[in-house]
């Protein structure tokens, strides 16, 4: 009987061991259906292999200004390419309200960027920038706007909210920016290289009372429109100007 009993021990104790074995696969199986739900979210809106899904703002070809390598798009007119003044901000062909994206960026020095959303394309507006908000993209040390003040710099809601750290990393290296736009929250963030920088509110009095303070303050459609297309802006130099990796969940 004696034996018996303890050979009953020994089984209990043997499956109490092997049970935490078994639920540390179930965690590690959960955690897997985990990932590929929130990567079925996203939404890949640049593969580095082709232009599907983007257009320039004015209509013009985008090989003018910006070329595929190595899995990028990448910004480098040269200045006889700006004989007539035009640019070539590009726009995703389709309409967002509230999302996230994700972006990777880079910016040769003396560079100048900015990633803009809710843009309006209308013949009336000349430039994005006319009806979309600006998350800034910029070289902060050698380019002359980021001397304007930190509301110029990279990560800023531009001309409007500063970064709380400059988490940059150097020209030629490239940075990730997840911006979060959520008007049914009223909360909009930058996040830069894993690290939260911007916080701010994306409509309502709280919105219109930061607009007022901004060189925005007396153009009538900026900033209006919840809904609309995403830019990636040329600000007009010959820069080498790098976008990769662009996927967005919608909200």
């Amino acid at each position: 009987m004696k034996k018996i009993v303890v050979f009953a021990l020994v089984l209990v104790v043997f499956a109490c061991k092997e049970k935490p074995k078994e639920d540390s696969k179930e965690v590690e199986q959960e955690a897997e259906i985990q990932i590929e739900q929130e990567e079925s979210e996203w939404t890949v809106l640049f593969d580095g292999s082709s232009w599907d899904g983007w257009h320039v703002y004015s209509g013009r070809d985008i090989e003018e200004a910006w070329s595929l390598q190595d899995g990028a798009m990448l910004l480098n007119k040269t200045s006889e390419a700006r004989k007539d003044g035009s640019r070539f901000n590009i726009i995703t062909d389709k309409e967002y309200t509230n999302f996230v994206l994700s972006v990777e960026w880079m910016v040769n020095s003396g560079a100048n960027s900015g990633i803009m959303w809710g843009v309006v394309e209308d013949e009336k507006y000349p430039e994005p920038y006319t009806t979309g908000p600006e998350i800034q993209v910029l070289d902060n040390i050698d380019h002359p706007d980021a001397k304007n003040g930190t509301n110029h710099q990279a990560g800023a809601l531009y001309d409007m909210v500063s970064p709380t750290k400059n988490v940059v990393k150097p020209v030629g290296e490239w940075n990730h920016y997840t911006i979060s736009i959520n008007h049914k929250t009223n909360k909009g963030s930058v996040v830069l290289n894993d690290i939260l920088i911007t916080e701010f509110p994306v409509n309502g009095e709280a919105w219109d009372a930061m607009v007022s303070k901004s060189k925005f303050a007396t153009w009538e459609a900026f900033g209006k429109s919840q809904t609309g297309k995403i830019a990636l802006q040329d600000h007009g130099e010959p820069i080498v100007i790098g976008y990769r990796n662009i996927k967005i969940k919608e909200l």
